[in-house]
């Protein structure tokens, strides 16, 4: 059905379009805090006898697997890249505490491609995130003048929505990290411009309407301190749908779900920014950092040339580690902050003599997997006081994270989780639970097995979809060829590769007696059962 939609859509704005030029091209974007009085102004509105809009390009799927990568793109995203020198870095990875409660919420999590989640007794659970391709940066997010969307968008029937971002660079099109744009109003209106239904965008720009098959409109209501970007540059997946003076789309025929509707904004000449843009930037830290578990010697392992951050270990584990810098071991505020400058100094360092290495392992495709059951919802229950979920999100095609406060008068609340480099609502486009051997050394000492040459029982939860999949740490072509590991991948119970959703992944790491269960109505549970032994 998407299919025909774009057809349908390219064919009536390729019959309306006259007389239409080359795109304009785009800028290059380099990445800084988006406050707005650094930033530059330039008129949003073009004469149109020197610019008429291109004629529009539906979206088009995309897949990339392995080896197939386009230059400039992240083999752990399946995304395009601000700076492609950036992937001569080799990744970062650092040991992210979970516990104390006060850890939370940890910084730098929504720009890791790649974060594991495992248990480390006690009922407790860390994380391990691998930077790789971006470094993280504190921003105070651009906003509008609505409430900002703090419930998750769920499907009930078509849907009609997408984004609103903030234009940095004033090109018209979406580049890789320009960011969303919350508390922007959206309404729905009907040819005639009758107002239908109303919301506003979330934290990190997303909308939607559930809407019935017809002809509609969508109206963004511009802050004053706001404009919106130029109309129609390329692709419709991408550009700006919106005319600059009235805020409105051009009727669109929605035969079935639609989601490419978007708007750029940029700051209006002689603006008053709003009172929240004035706000000191968070502090350009990661974490907090903690201590290095066993498991590491296998995930850090597979990161080829990539370096190692936590703060010490115990002194049975510490030999196992590759280890290339650590932090100060520390309770205080849930663990030691790595500053974001050093971090980069460490991979820049690190990357002088590692140029060898290559993390495609997996396939991406902008088209989920045939076969899926519908999930919603995914519960993570490690303990009575570790309790965490996912919320997938239809307007973002994403999942959003929540989490509890580990307090024994409120077990099983659950709280959105953002970023604290950024406040941003901490969305994933893939979640993955996989089962491993966990092997007990200790009662607090518990080694997780993934190491190379296994195949294991993994679920993918992406697009509103669970699959049952597998992980593999078999060595494929490349590596027998070069010797050198790839990152975990996944796989299809035939063994073909399966289709990662482009974006970001959350990989939970349960033993081999734990299980997921379908509760029914689209929510799944992931119940982490102890290895015997384990405190």
């Amino acid at each position: 059905m998407r299919k025909i939609v774009y057809e349908i859509i390219f064919i009536l704005l390729l019959a309306a379009c006259r007389d239409s030029q080359t795109a304009i091209p785009v800028a290059t974007l380099t990445k800084t805090p988006m406050v707005m009085d650094e930033l530059t102004v330039t008129p949003t509105q073009i004469p149109t006898s020197i610019y008429t809009p291109t004629p529009q390009l539906p979206p088009r799927p995309v897949s990339y697997s392995q080896d197939q990568f386009p230059q400039g793109y992240n083999p752990l995203t399946g995304q395009p890249m601000i700076d492609k020198s950036w992937l001569d870095i080799p990744a970062v990875l650092v040991s992210i505490s979970h516990f104390p409660p006060v850890a939370r919420p940890q910084a730098g999590f929504s720009f890791a491609p790649f974060v594991y989640e495992y248990f480390i007794t006690e009922g407790a659970t860390r994380h391990v995130a691998v930077f790789y391709g971006e470094f993280p940066e504190p921003e105070v997010p651009v906003q509008g003048n609505c409430p900002v969307r703090k419930e998750p968008f769920t499907q009930m029937g078509n849907v009609l929505g997408n984004r609103v971002w903030f234009d940095q660079n004033h090109s018209g099109v979406q580049d890789t990290g320009e960011e969303g744009v919350g508390g922007i109003c959206v309404n729905l209106l009907d040819v005639e411009n009758n107002v239908l239904q109303q919301t506003t965008t979330d934290s990190n720009g997303y909308y939607g309407f559930q809407v019935e098959p017809g002809q509609y409109r969508i109206e963004f209501k511009r802050p004053s301190w706001m404009e919106f970007t130029r109309k129609d540059i390329g692709d419709d997946g991408q550009d700006s749908d919106v005319d600059s003076g009235t805020g409105q789309s051009d009727a669109l025929p929605v035969p079935s779900t639609l989601l490419y509707v978007d708007a750029g904004m940029i700051p209006s000449p002689g603006r008053v920014p709003p009172p929240d843009l004035s706000a000191d930037l968070p502090p350009a830290e990661v974490g907090p950092v903690r201590s290095g578990r066993l498991v590491y010697r296998y995930i850090g392992a597979s990161y080829q040339n990539s370096c190692l951050i936590f703060a010490s270990a115990d002194e049975d584990v510490l030999p196992y580690l590759p280890a290339c810098a650590t932090v100060a071991h520390t309770d205080i505020g849930g663990g030691a902050m790595l500053s974001i400058e050093r971090m980069k100094r460490i991979a820049e360092q690190n990357s002088r003599n590692q140029t060898d290495f290559n993390y495609a392992s997996n396939y991406y495709s902008d088209e989920p997997p045939v076969g899926g059951t519908p999930a919603l919802e995914l519960q993570e229950y490690w303990a009575y006081l570790n309790q965490s979920k996912w919320v997938y999100d239809s307007a973002s095609e994403s999942w959003w994270r929540y989490v509890d406060k580990s307090n024994p008068t409120m077990a099983g609340v659950l709280y959105p989780e953002a970023d604290r480099l950024n406040g941003r609502q901490l969305i994933f486009e893939n979640v993955i639970v996989l089962f491993a051997p966990h092997i007990v050394q200790t009662p607090t000492i518990v080694d997780i097995d993934l190491k190379p040459g296994d195949v294991g029982n993994a679920y993918l939860f992406r697009d509103g979809q669970a699959y049952k999949i597998r992980w593999s740490t078999v060595a494929g072509e490349y590596e027998q060829k070069t010797g050198l590991r790839r990152p975990l991948h996944f796989i299809n119970l035939d063994g073909s590769p399966i289709a990662l959703k482009p974006g970001h992944t959350w990989v939970i790491i349960l033993s081999t007696q734990s299980y997921v269960q379908d509760l029914s109505s689209g929510k799944w549970q992931a119940r982490f059962v102890a290895p015997e032994g384990a405190k």
